[in-house]
């Protein structure tokens, strides 16, 4: 709702403001981007998710270990109920929830951690697509270039996703890469 009232609210001033006047609609020259394609379809945007689910599938390991050996326990207490003290019952059951928070703990680590690096990934793709967008309105004189998630509609032929990923690409491909990679 917030983005029909500004879309809105941008278009009411175009006009108030003449930027498109039926004598100055020739010249007007406007274009939208999807900034979360550019990023994911972009060469860095690819290795930042390939990275990530890297990073995942090696925590999803740990976690499974983890959560198996916990069932383990689960079991062995089970088949060992009616052959074991009371006091040893209470001991393995207080292991057993230890292990439950600590398995609890550490799934909440993970998620803070994969979080933590995928913003970190993220934030540094849109902002160098944010730039390339700015130069490319810059260099070829576009009045306007929009994001497509904030648009209900927008003309094929005025999208310059497919532009912006080829130029980021070319960034990338150009820039050596640096040394201090995390």
């Amino acid at each position: 709702m917030k983005k029909l009232v500004c879309a809105g609210i941008l278009g009411f001033a175009m006009l108030l403001s003449g930027m498109v006047s039926l004598t100055h609609a020739a010249d007007f020259k406007m274009g939208f981007v999807d900034i979360d394609r550019a990023a994911n379809d972009s060469e860095e945007g690819k290795k930042a998710v390939s990275g990530l689910k890297d990073l995942m599938s090696s925590k999803q390991a740990t976690i499974n270990e983890k959560g198996k050996n916990i069932e383990r326990m689960k079991a062995d207490l089970e088949k060992q109920a009616s052959i074991i003290s009371p006091d040893a019952k209470k001991a393995k059951l207080d292991e057993i929830e230890r292990s439950e928070r600590e398995f609890q703990r550490m799934l909440s680590d993970v998620n803070l951690e994969l979080e933590k690096r995928r913003r970190e990934l993220t934030e540094s793709v849109y902002k160098e697509i944010i730039e390339i967008i700015g130069k490319l309105g810059q260099e070829e004189k576009y009045d306007m270039i929009f994001p497509a998630q904030s648009m209900l509609y927008g003309n094929k032929a005025l999208d310059l996703t497919d532009t912006i990923i080829k130029r980021y690409n070319a960034l990338k491909a150009s820039k050596p890469k640096s040394s201090s990679k995390k």
